[in-house]
């Protein structure tokens, strides 16, 4: 593998880990010395910054200036769109698909398209299931020597033991509060109160910067809290007609990447066989779930949130709340309601994700979780 120009003085894409210094300084020690390891694990809590080393290691790699984090290939790479990085995520809701990790080791053993060397980064790698762990397995075992494997996940404790044993352990700190805020503050315009929101809906800097750039996920942030706001108020009927623009706005993004998908199989239909032809209908259908379910997650986050700020009130406690751009939404439900009723709300908003995880589908679960709010907010606490 050649890296010479990706020395620890000429790698500014390693500078977006300021909240992670010990990793970037092991990083830019092993570009600088030449020593990269051909397989990573990378471990630690969601939000600790292990896509956006990944990330940064992909672009000192492809990239002819050391990673310089300007150039078309760097922009390739956080776009996402460089033809010798890949990104893997789990396409089922209990894990890899053995389909998956065929294609990686397949594309594997090709000679890279543009680059001297290949990234494969598997994020939540903790949900490699013993059949794609194995056949991942051997292909790190004998890698080729083109190729850089990263695998991300929350510790080792959840990855097939003899995958960590073959791999180079890096271990990510947990973010403090302070410092997750500071990062997005550096990096975007946006006030301290918009960064708090953000970071309280998606838990990390990097996916709080794409939530401040996406006018419809703050959309569906801003219906979610009028529809907990208002369910005091509300009869059912209405609560389930805020669920159903709840889900409709998650649905919003998903339409355009869809009709991007069917645009892409039809020029290419007539080069495909039809067996391959279904393998991709399958495979665009997971990534719209996924992302609906993410998207809906986000949704239950922004109504957690709000639900803690009513806490903090209900309790008095004396610290400023989160979502201080509806501080009259939170007033008002914390005048309603009482500490009993919060909790019971936030077990709900727990239960609806729990639901998700189970793949109930998005509208139940949405009804299901307002309903329960609203009766948790609005029962006196000795009626039961």
């Amino acid at each position: 593998m050649s890296f010479e120009a990706a020395t620890a003085e000429a790698m500014p894409a390693l500078a977006t880990l300021q909240e992670q210094p010990r990793v970037r300084e092991f990083l830019q020690r092993a570009f600088a010395q030449k020593r990269l390891s051909h397989a990573y694990l990378f471990v630690g809590a969601p939000g600790s910054g292990k896509i956006a080393a990944a990330e940064a290691v992909a672009k000192g790699i492809v990239c002819p200036h050391g990673g310089d984090n300007t150039c078309e290939d760097c922009i390739r790479v956080s776009r996402h769109t460089h033809p010798d990085v890949h990104w893997y995520k789990p396409e089922s809701v209990t894990g890899y698909l053995i389909g998956q990790v065929r294609e990686l080791i397949a594309d594997a053993n090709l000679a890279p398209v543009k680059a001297q060397s290949k990234v494969y980064i598997l994020d939540r790698a903790d949900l490699l299931r013993t059949e794609a762990a194995n056949a991942l397995l051997k292909t790190i075992e004998e890698p080729p020597r083109d190729a850089v494997f990263i695998l991300c996940a929350r510790s080792t404790s959840t990855v097939l033991p003899t995958i960590v044993s073959r791999c180079q352990i890096v271990p990510f700190r947990v973010v403090s509060d302070k410092d997750a805020l500071a990062a997005v503050l550096r990096a975007t315009a946006a006030s301290r109160t918009e960064a708090r929101i953000a970071l309280s809906v998606t838990h990390a800097p990097s996916r709080a910067l794409d939530f401040l750039a996406s006018p419809s996920r703050e959309d569906v942030r801003r219906l979610v809290v009028e529809a907990v706001g208002d369910t005091v108020r509300n009869d059912s009927w209405d609560v389930l007609g805020n669920a159903k623009e709840i889900v409709a706005a998650v649905k919003i993004p998903l339409g355009v990447l869809q009709r991007v998908q069917e645009e892409a199989l039809e020029a290419h239909k007539d080069f495909l066989e039809n067996k391959t032809l279904k393998e991709v209908e399958k495979a665009n259908k997971r990534e719209l779930t996924t992302r609906e379910r993410s998207g809906m997650m986000e949704a239950l986050a922004a109504a957690e949130s709000l639900l803690r700020d009513v806490l903090v009130r209900c309790e008095n406690i004396a610290e400023p709340i989160v979502n201080e751009d509806v501080a009259d939404v939170v007033d008002r439900l914390a005048s309603r309601t009482t500490t009993r009723g919060v909790l019971r709300s936030l077990a709900a908003v727990q239960a609806a994700s729990d639901n998700l995880e189970h793949n109930v589908t998005p509208q139940l679960v949405m009804e299901t979780m307002l309903l329960a709010i609203k009766e948790a907010l609005t029962c006196p606490p000795l009626s039961r």
